[in-house]
């Protein structure tokens, strides 16, 4: 057999494939005996009919399990003998074949990037020494706090610290907010929205221009949106929503004491407390493995420069364009709001998807040297896992999965996983004082 490889580009090859004669005579040879045995013709028993008959009569189908035996075969020798590490699906094409010739063909192909592994054991990583404060346990017990609130309907004005439900739409150059900013939709309408009387509680401005609004009550609210607003399509715009007061509400906030701790099945109040800074302290454990991680995975990745086969990037671009209108739409935004974005969702998914990519490379590359494996038991487990949080029978989700090639995907996740974690136990890490507070500038 004769390979010659031509590089299209840096992950793309076309592979050029010819088998002599013999070869292909050999395997129709190897065929025909195979239907001869078993051919059942007109007047003769099973495997009984002559050759020439058995022939004559499967022609064509003969030849076409001769062919498509023939080219996997020569593909895959062709891979090995090359040494080509293949991703995804040939295209096969001019393919040539014939009784008694040679066969020929070419076969377009996308191999696995070529980048040498940096060293990756001792990646340094950063970790801010924080500490729960008493002030953060506060903060929590307030939280719980504010949960038990009760609102009482008012019939005075409102005033600074109460709620005001209200009804209001909102535009920006006189449109809907939603034909400026799409995305927008719960600025442009809002029904029984509630909002706190307390600076900056909503959108900055706003709640100042309902104190002393009474239920019935009327009023256009004029905007200026921050040059930051985090909607882009409004910052530095002005916006005026006519509000319509439908009730005003006083908060009144239960008794921090024993009585409070036990709603939530603590002895007292103590016991509360300790529980809320053991809850904070997981909480504050689990952020600081999450940012290791995070510097660890950048780290090495960031080292690695490579093309990346086209096909997969497109198809794990397609992906997360499916998750992104997926979340999308569950947050109410429509089809057309969705369908003006989607330059800027298809960018924000392509590179996502370049990163997804070339650290699945990487990471396989460590895998490999470090013999990192994930085994049967722990994909058993995740399934199971993520069936539960789906509510769905564990081999129900397995048929689901099984239509998107989903369990060689979670294989792939738990592989990455399993390598982050490696190189977070053999990274190099400083702990480091926590980065002051952004300091934010006093309201004019």
């Amino acid at each position: 057999m004769n390979v010659t490889v031509e590089n299209l580009a840096p992950c793309k090859k076309l592979v050029r494939i010819d088998l002599d004669a013999a070869a292909v005579d050999a395997a129709f040879a190897e065929v025909e005996k195979s239907f001869t045995k078993e051919a059942s013709l007109p007047g003769f028993r099973p495997g009984k009919a002559p050759r020439d008959l058995v022939l004559k009569k499967y022609e064509a189908e003969i030849t076409a399990e001769v062919k498509r035996k023939l080219i996997p075969d020569a593909y895959r020798q062709a891979v090995k003998e090359q040494n080509l590490n293949v991703v995804g699906y040939p295209d096969i094409e001019e393919i040539q074949f014939a009784r008694g010739q040679a066969l020929q063909f070419a076969a377009t192909l996308e191999t696995a990037p070529e980048f040498t592994l940096p060293e990756y054991r001792g990646l340094p990583t950063k970790r801010e020494t924080s500490a729960v404060t008493e002030a953060d346990v506060e903060r929590a017990l307030g939280m719980l706090r504010d949960r038990q609130a009760n609102f009482q309907k008012l019939d005075r004005a409102a005033q600074d610290g109460d709620f005001v439900v209200v009804n209001y739409t909102g535009t920006c150059d006189g449109k809907p907010i939603s034909e400026t900013a799409p995305t927008a939709r719960g600025l442009t309408e809002q029904k029984a929205f509630w909002i706190e009387l307390k600076k900056d509680s909503f959108i900055p401005g706003f709640s100042e221009q309902l104190t002393s609004a009474k239920a019935g009550d009327q009023r256009a609210v004029n905007i200026d949106f921050a040059a930051d607003f985090v909607t882009k399509e409004l910052a530095g715009k002005k916006g005026v929503f006519a509000v319509e007061v439908v009730e005003v509400k006083e908060r009144t906030l239960p008794a921090m004491d024993d009585a409070f701790a036990k709603t939530y099945g603590a002895e007292d109040l103590a016991k509360l407390r300790a529980g809320v800074r053991a809850d904070l302290q997981n909480e504050l454990n689990s952020k600081q493995t999450r940012d290791l991680r995070n510097q660890v995975a950048k780290g090495l990745l960031d080292q690695v420069a490579c093309e990346l086969p086209e096909s997969l990037v497109a198809q794990e671009t397609r992906n997360i364009v499916y998750q992104i209108v997926q979340e999308n739409q569950g947050r109410g935004i429509t089809k057309e709001a969705i369908d003006q974005q989607k330059d800027q969702i298809y960018g924000a998914a392509n590179l996502g998807a370049k990163e997804r990519v070339k650290a699945s490379f990487v990471f396989q590359r460590v895998a490999e040297k470090e013999g990192i494996k994930v085994s049967r038991e722990e994909i058993n487990q995740r399934i199971y896992a993520l069936s539960q949080s789906y509510q769905m029978a564990p081999d129900k989700f397995v048929k689901e999965l099984e239509k998107r090639d989903g369990v060689s995907e979670l294989y792939g996740q738990l592989l990455n996983e399993k390598v982050i974690d490696f190189l977070q136990q053999h990274s190099k890490i400083e702990d480091v004082a926590p980065a002051a507070a952004p300091l934010v500038a006093p309201a004019a």
